[in-house]
């Protein structure tokens, strides 16, 4: 290769397909929140299972569970921070769609751009505080105070990665709006699989 030709290739940016590192973070990222996502619709159908379980044990075998409520609500907390970050990845949050109509596209850019921004700063907050308290939790070996006792580190921890998740999402569609990945903005849904 001549001087010139390997100048110009090293001046020029990596093609679309190249797996840069950032690429490699970027579906990481998904890859686990679409994982998350779905394992999330699982611990779902197992909590409705163990609330039907406790309702069929109070009010027909007349032994009523004391972990059913306490599980079922942990499971719920991890069912619902595992899954925020999916969801994001789908645009699924709540969405003013009057305004993607009205405006135009560049405006809907900016739009996003900085509802993604301020969900960003406010989300990585929580998970700063989430991380902290699950700290404190094991540290300190908290549990809950119901007959069952179940350590409170648990919940924490899931918060805690949920969130994170939820922040290093954000972060990705920063970046891929920033930069304009492939020539598009923000690719999510079932094609943003490269």
């Amino acid at each position: 290769m001549s001087q010139a030709t390997h100048s110009t290739a090293a001046r020029q940016p990596a093609e679309p397909g190249g797996r840069s590192v950032w690429r490699v973070f970027a579906q990481s990222v998904k890859g686990f929140n679409v994982l998350t996502g779905y394992l999330s619709a699982v611990v779902v159908v197992i909590t409705s299972l163990i609330v039907c379980y406790g309702v069929f044990m109070r009010y027909f075998m007349d032994s009523p569970i004391d972990w059913g409520l306490e599980l079922s609500i942990f499971l719920l907390i991890i069912a619902t921070f595992m899954s925020a970050a999916y969801t994001q990845l789908q645009r699924g949050h709540v969405n003013i769609e009057v305004l993607e109509h009205i405006l135009s596209p560049g405006a809907n850019r900016v739009r996003y751009l900085v509802g993604d921004a301020l969900s960003l700063v406010f989300c990585g907050f929580l998970a700063f505080n989430a991380w902290e308290f699950f700290l404190e939790a094991f540290e300190d070996g908290r549990i809950t105070e119901s007959t069952w006792g179940p350590k409170l580190w648990v919940p924490y921890l899931f918060m805690a990665i949920g969130s994170t998740a939820l922040s290093l999402q954000l972060l990705v569609q920063i970046v891929d709006v920033l930069v304009g990945w492939k020539g598009r903005t923000h690719v999510t849904g079932p094609e943003w699989r490269e």
